[in-house]
């Protein structure tokens, strides 16, 4: 690989490494073990 890589190249993978992690934090609380503390906000209003 070449030493002399672009400034641009290491911005673009360190956004894509940021949004993945995002991602994946956001389907292990969804769907992992935290989902089970969530709750509802429309059962809990209900008329």
């Amino acid at each position: 690989m070449d030493t002399t890589s672009s400034p641009a190249l290491s911005v673009a993978l360190t956004v894509l490494a940021v949004l993945l992690s995002l991602t994946g934090f956001g389907i292990y609380t969804a769907f992992g073990p935290p989902s089970k503390q969530l709750t509802d906000p429309f059962d809990e209003h209900e008329d």
